[in-house]
């Protein structure tokens, strides 16, 4: 079965939209744990148990975030070249703090000077909050528009230097998309510790979930009133047939308020996306308080979800929207690679992501059970 061009852009769009939810919940798991680590650990033991109720499978989850980098690359390369050149600077930081995981990981526990695990335990809080911030900072501007432009060869051109790049992307309602990100990634975090450890640690997680739950929500609506009504969506008035040539530039684009909510009278049924966000959250902080963490964890996994699904759809079918150039904006119709090349993409996944997804689970259900601090003990020497 050959699917048709238009159908297949649309396709990946919801690919790629899956591959950063699942990295979300999966490797976003991780980094909540680690933000956690330096504050729900008092002592070296509690601390290892933190650390090895994600050790078996932060490598494996952390694949998720490769995966999505790679697909960009290959579905929509010009969004990967124009993108990772403004955020160059904000993906620099990302990758540095990301190398404290494999390190901290592996050799925190190798030495017995406290002072050498407790450095490492702050390098795994730092490997877990950059990028989580970062990630929700980039999605902040993405809705704002990024101040890029396409000249007569399609190549992009930023305002500003390579050098000053960063500040400008630490903005107000970047820094709420930011703290949106943080806090639902540390509560998933938190309601996974609930499930894979025992008192104390699951007790303080409880409270950390309780807590930084309600912030989720909380900022959560206040980014969607500060979309509606304090900065500018983006709309395309006219573009060329879907059968013409791919061409950013062929189309004309308008920046105009609330145009980010149009979405939701056109297809009513995107209201499920925010919906899904505010419930699934809110679910989650019930069922942490009722003491149902593994319920809980479904929840805070389906309110990551809407809220990622929120953002995409509202931008829907922007991916880049340039603040500068409206029209130089890069859309789902016209930033993909070729047909061919989607089609090979599209059965690759089709016949590899059920494999990923069986051996994942046979993965968790091997290495399943409590991480307890007798456990810790007993297995000194093997345990990360």
């Amino acid at each position: 079965m050959i699917l048709d061009y238009e159908t297949l852009k649309f396709i990946w769009w919801i690919l790629i939209g899956v591959l950063l939810i699942g990295f979300a919940i999966a490797d976003g798991m991780d980094m909540g744990v680690g933000v956690l680590l330096p504050f729900l650990g008092k002592t070296d033991e509690e601390r290892r148990v933190i650390i090895n109720a994600v050790g078996p499978h932060w490598d494996g989850n952390q694949v998720w975030l490769i995966t999505a980098g790679g697909a960009i690359f290959a579905a929509w390369p010009a969004v990967y070249a124009a993108a990772f050149s403004g955020f160059y600077m904000a993906m620099l930081l990302v990758l540095f703090a990301l190398f404290f995981r494999p390190v901290g990981f592996d050799y925190r526990s190798k030495v017995e000077d406290p002072r050498w695990r407790n450095a490492w335990d702050w390098g795994l809080f730092v490997g877990g909050l950059v990028p989580a911030l970062i990630f929700g900072v980039a999605f902040g501007n993405l809705l704002q528009g990024v101040p890029f432009q396409l000249d007569e060869f399609l190549r992009s051109h930023y305002q500003g230097s390579l050098l000053t790049a960063l500040l400008p992307l630490l903005n107000p309602f970047a820094l709420l998309a930011g703290i949106i990100s943080l806090s639902m990634l540390v509560v998933h975090g938190a309601m996974w510790l609930q499930i894979r450890t025992e008192a104390p640690v699951s007790d303080r997680a409880r409270s950390v979930a309780i807590g930084l739950g309600l912030v989720v929500i909380l900022a959560f609506a206040g980014a969607g009133l500060w979309v509606a009504y304090g900065i500018d969506g983006y709309r395309v008035v006219t573009q060329p047939a879907f059968d013409a040539p791919s061409n950013p530039l062929a189309k004309t684009v308008v920046a105009e308020r609330g145009a980010w909510l149009s979405i939701y009278s056109a297809v009513p049924a995107s209201i499920i996306a925010p919906i899904a966000g505010f419930a699934g959250i809110l679910l989650a902080v019930l069922l942490s308080a009722v003491r149902r963490p593994g319920l809980g964890f479904i929840a805070s996994a389906l309110g990551m979800a809407g809220i990622i699904a929120t953002a995409g759809l509202s931008m829907f079918p922007f991916i880049l929207p340039s603040s500068i150039d409206p029209n130089s904006s890069l859309t789902v119709w016209d930033a993909p690679s070729s047909h061919f090349t989607l089609t090979v993409m599209f059965w690759a996944v089709v016949l590899l992501l059920p494999l990923v997804l069986s051996y994942t689970a046979w993965c968790y259900t091997r290495m399943w059970g409590k991480v307890t601090v007798d456990g810790i003990r007993t297995g000194s020497h093997t345990a990360y």
